[in-house]
């Protein structure tokens, strides 16, 4: 299975912003990478009416749509942990997660002090590392919230073999 980040923080900290920058040069250096979004309000990709959807609807407990180069799937499982979802991509290098606080893996923290007056996992054992918009004193390193290229280094140093 690949080695799991988890990118958290408040809600409009900068955690997808940060993810798209990170994708894009982890992707130049080699590394295949997944993300998993956690939705804290469930969400449906599949339209009514649609082929899949009546599939689903009719009871199917896995629909997948292919076309070429494509799939989508749309799966029942038993929660939205990520120890579950974790197999979905054991054919990358490294999953991402966005969200995701509350579980056990590895958490770089984004916070940005013009929007929030304290970070949200300061206390948390799998805290590795901060980005934020202002200096903080904690005891992982921290990076500031444009250093995208140490920011990348430091996770291809702590998680990543040679792609």
């Amino acid at each position: 299975m690949p080695p799991v980040i988890s990118i958290v923080g408040k809600s409009e900290s900068g955690k997808t912003t940060l993810i798209e920058r990170l994708i894009p040069e982890l992707k130049r250096r080699g590394y295949h990478i997944g993300i998993v979004k956690h939705a804290h309000h469930g969400f449906d990709i599949d339209r009514q009416g649609k082929d899949s959807y009546r599939h689903k609807q009719a009871g199917a407990d896995t629909v997948m749509i292919a076309s070429t180069g494509r799939v989508a799937m749309i799966k029942d499982v038993p929660g939205a942990r990520l120890h579950d979802l974790v197999p979905f991509f054991k054919d990358m290098d490294l999953l991402i997660t966005e969200g995701f606080k509350r579980d056990r893996a590895p958490k770089i923290e984004v916070f940005r002090a013009k929007r929030h007056r304290h970070p949200a996992c300061l206390e948390d054992d799998t805290l590795i590392a901060m980005v934020s918009d202002t200096p903080l004193d904690v005891t992982v390193p921290q990076f500031a919230t444009a250093d995208i290229q140490a920011i990348t280094e430091f996770i291809v140093a702590r998680c990543l073999p040679d792609p």
